[in-house]
């Protein structure tokens, strides 16, 4: 069954998880070599070369799922278990302090609709 707080809490969970990375890659108790894993991560999360193509039928995505979580879970095993611990609970603290603004949120998606309609009529004409 889906579970929609479930998939809520995983979300804070994950969004957590790499505000503390990126707090941990500016720590300067982190290892270098700890540092350049966590950017080669990220890099490799936002380009859009892949070892594996995404348009491949179901290995284009293999590669996501399994190279980007195991180079997180290893980044994380390279980090000091105590800096680790000291990310987390700032990127948690960080988190109740900051502000939401539906205002902002509503303007975003409409950007979004804005430009969806756009492209939909250019398509359909």
């Amino acid at each position: 069954m889906f579970r929609v707080e479930y998939w809520k809490q995983r979300a804070r969970e994950l969004r957590r998880g790499c505000q503390a990375l990126s707090l941990a890659a500016r720590d300067p108790r982190v290892p270098w070599y700890a540092k350049a894993l966590v950017v080669l991560v990220a890099a490799y999360a936002v380009s859009p070369i892949d070892l594996i193509p995404d348009f491949i039928p179901v290995l284009g995505y293999v590669d996501d799922l399994l190279l980007l979580p195991l180079g997180i879970a290893l980044a994380i095993r390279l980090i000091p278990a105590e800096v680790w611990r000291d990310c987390l609970a700032h990127a948690a603290a960080q988190a109740k302090n900051e502000p939401r603004s539906w205002a902002a949120a509503a303007v975003v998606v409409s950007i979004w609709l804005v430009v969806l309609g756009a492209v939909t009529c250019v398509i359909l004409r």
